[in-house]
C-alpha cells in the first residue's frame, strides 16, 4: 500500500506541480478527519507519516481508567495491560488505530478532504505561476470568441481579452497564435482569473525587449511610451553607453528590429526619439517628424509653447491632433503649438535675427552719433584756430 501511495504522490507532484510534503499534509488531515467522523472527536489523535516510504500510523492518546465511559478518550486497565503490563490507572497510552476500521462514510469524507486539498494547491500553483509573470508578454492560442470578449489559452490556464483591451479593427480566429500583455492576475475560488491586453503601452516595451538586445540588457532604456493602440506609438529612448546609439539600436539594420515589432502590432506606426533631460529638447524631439523653431518650456508648470514654421504647423499637430497629443503624453507637458506668424503676431516670439538686427541698428546709430560729434568737435577746433590766427595778424598790423 505504501509503495502504491508513494507512486501516486510522485505522479501528482510531476503532473500538478504540487510538492509531496503538501500532499502528505493533506493525507494527515484526511486521517484526522476520518477519526473525527468515526469516533466523534479527534483532539487526541496523532498521525505519523514517513516521507520516504509513505508508511503512516494513526495513534490516539487515551487515559487508563477502571471503567471506560468514553472509548475515544479512555482505555480500561485490563486492555491497557495487554499492551503494557506496567500500565496503571491514570497513565496516558498511545493506542494505534487501524484505518481499515473506519466506516464507508468516514473513508469517503477523508477522500474528499484529499481531493479538496489537491484542487486548492493546484489553483495556488497556477496563481503563483501566472502572478509571477504579470506585466509580461506571453504567446497564447485563441480558444473562442465569447461575444465581445476573447478567451485565450496560455498553456495551463485561460485568459480573457476584454473588449476594452482589444485594438480596434483586430479580429481573432480560433487556434490563432497571438502575443498578449498580462495585465492582471486575480485569485478566485475557481482558479486564477487572468486579464490580458493588446492595447497597453507595456506590450510595446516588452516587444522591444525581446527584439533589441541592448534594451534587454539595460544598455538602452525606454524612458517613456505614449500609445494610441492600432494607430501610432511614440517611445523615448536613452543610451547608458556613449558608444551606443539608442535610436539606431531600436531601429536595427534596415529597420529589422522595429519592423518585427510593427508586424506583431499589425502595422501600427512607431516613432522612436532620443530622450533628453532638457524639457525643451525633449519636446522638440517628441514632435518629430515636424521641424521646430523654438520651444519655451516651464518645468514648474509643466507647460510649453512651441513655435514651428508656418508650413509645418499641420504636421506638428498631426491628423486630428494625434502627433501633439502623443508628444504631450510622452513628455508630460501641456504643449501649445503656434506657427511662426501666429507667434509673432501675438508677441510670444522674437527670433535671434530680430534681436541681432535691432542690436546692429543700435550700434550703427551710436557709431553715427559718435562720428558726428567727433566731426563737430574737429570743426570747432579748426574755427577756433583760424580765429586766433586772424587776431594775431591784426595785432601785428
Amino acid at each position: 500500500m505504501s509503495r502504491d501511495l508513494r507512486d501516486a504522490l510522485d505522479v501528482l507532484e510531476k503532473e500538478k506541480n504540487i510538492s509531496k510534503d503538501t500532499l502528505l499534509e493533506a493525507i494527515e488531515q484526511s486521517l484526522i478527519q476520518a477519526c473525527k467522523n468515526h469516533f466523534g472527536k479527534a483532539d487526541n489523535v496523532h498521525v505519523m507519516i514517513d516521507p520516504e516510504t509513505c508508511d503512516f500510523s494513526v495513534y490516539a492518546d487515551r487515559t487508563v481508567v477502571e471503567h471506560v465511559e468514553d472509548p475515544a478518550l479512555e482505555i480500561s486497565l485490563v486492555d491497557a495491560q495487554k499492551t503494557n503490563t506496567n500500565a496503571e490507572i491514570g497513565d496516558v497510552m498511545k493506542v494505534e488505530i487501524q484505518s481499515k476500521e473506519f466506516g464507508r462514510i468516514a473513508t469517503q469524507n477523508a477522500k474528499n478532504v484529499i481531493l479538496q486539498k489537491i484542487r486548492e494547491e493546484e489553483r495556488k500553483v497556477l496563481y503563483d505561476q501566472y502572478y509571477g509573470i504579470e506585466k509580461e508578454v506571453v504567446t497564447g492560442i485563441v480558444q473562442r470568441v465569447m461575444g465581445k470578449n476573447v478567451s485565450i489559452n496560455l498553456g495551463k490556464a485561460d485568459a480573457v481579452l476584454t473588449e476594452n483591451e482589444q485594438v480596434k479593427g483586430e479580429t481573432f480566429q480560433p487556434t490563432e497564435r497571438v502575443k498578449v500583455y498580462i495585465l492582471e492576475v486575480k485569485d478566485t475560488p475557481k482558479g486564477p482569473r487572468i486579464l490580458v491586453s493588446r492595447t497597453h503601452p507595456g506590450l510595446v516595451k516588452r516587444l522591444f525587449e525581446s527584439e533589441v538586445a541592448e534594451v534587454r540588457d539595460g544598455t538602452v532604456e525606454i524612458k517613456s511610451i505614449a500609445r494610441e493602440a492600432g494607430s501610432r506609438t511614440k517611445i523615448a529612448v536613452w543610451s547608458n553607453d556613449p558608444d551606443v546609439d539608442a535610436v539606431g539600436a531600436c531601429v536595427g539594420m534596415n529597420g529589422a528590429r522595429v519592423g518585427a515589432v510593427v508586424n506583431e502590432l499589425h502595422g501600427e506606426k512607431i516613432d522612436i526619439i532620443n530622450w533628453d533631460e532638457n524639457p525643451a529638447i525633449l519636446i522638440e524631439n517628441a514632435l518629430s517628424p515636424a521641424k521646430v523653431i523654438a520651444v519655451m518650456a516651464d518645468p514648474d508648470e509643466k507647460t510649453a509653447l512651441v513655435v514651428v514654421p508656418d508650413y509645418q504647423l499641420s504636421l506638428a499637430i498631426g491628423k486630428e491632433g494625434q502627433n501633439a497629443r502623443l508628444a504631450a503624453r510622452l513628455t508630460g507637458f501641456k504643449i501649445d503649438i503656434k506657427s511662426e506668424t501666429q507667434a509673432r503676431e501675438s508677441g510670444d516670439f522674437y527670433d535671434d535675427y530680430d534681436e541681432e538686427h535691432e542690436e546692429a541698428e543700435e550700434e550703427m546709430t551710436e557709431e553715427a552719433v559718435s562720428e558726428e560729434l567727433e566731426e563737430a568737435e574737429e570743426d570747432t577746433e579748426e574755427t577756433e584756430t583760424e580765429a586766433e590766427e586772424t587776431a594775431d595778424g591784426d595785432a601785428e598790423e
